[in-house]
């Protein structure tokens, strides 16, 4: 069976690193990329047709990422709100986080990244989305118990106190 055609919104400052990301992303044949220059082209388009991911930019001085998620979360003209929004940012402090999250961004990845580090997010955000609208869930096995590496960082030790280290 084949798969719906899906469409991303590209919305970056950089008239070339918006060219790159189209190109990458509309490598995957199920996806549908529009790329625009300014809000107001986004805001049209998403009038009049849906949209499942938006990509933008923090560092745009026209359309900063969280003020143009703001206004498409607001804009009541817009029919299908169920859109996830990715931002890019240079930099993510505090200030960012707080403004991600009061304006309802989904993700954020930080630039300098590759684009096809945002093609797999992309694909695992709508592949998420799929599988929440389908009812699915995920079976947790209960009866082992897993070592939390949460405080190691980015290193996972593979050899612990709990799996002795090979004897050959």
């Amino acid at each position: 069976m084949a798969e719906p055609v899906r469409t991303i919104a590209v919305l970056v400052a950089n008239p070339a690193l918006s060219s790159i990301l189209s190109m990458v992303l509309a490598s995957v044949p199920s996806f549908r990329v529009r790329p625009f220059e300014s809000e107001l082209a986004l805001v049209t388009y998403m009038r009049l047709a849906p949209v499942d991911v938006v990509v933008t930019d923090f560092d745009s001085a026209s359309a900063r990422a969280d003020r143009v998620s703001r206004d498409l979360r607001a804009d009541q003209s817009i029919p299908h709100h169920d859109y996830q929004v990715i931002a890019l940012a240079s930099v993510v402090s505090p200030e960012t986080k707080d403004l991600c999250i009061a304006s309802g961004i989904d993700e954020v990845i930080v630039k300098p990244m590759s684009p096809k580090y945002l093609l797999e997010r992309v694909q695992s955000r709508l592949s998420r989305r799929a599988a929440s609208l389908a009812g699915y869930r995920p079976v947790r096995a209960t009866t082992s118990r897993r070592p939390d590496f949460s405080k190691y960082g980015n290193v996972i030790p593979l050899w612990t106190r709990e799996r002795p280290l090979p004897t050959h």
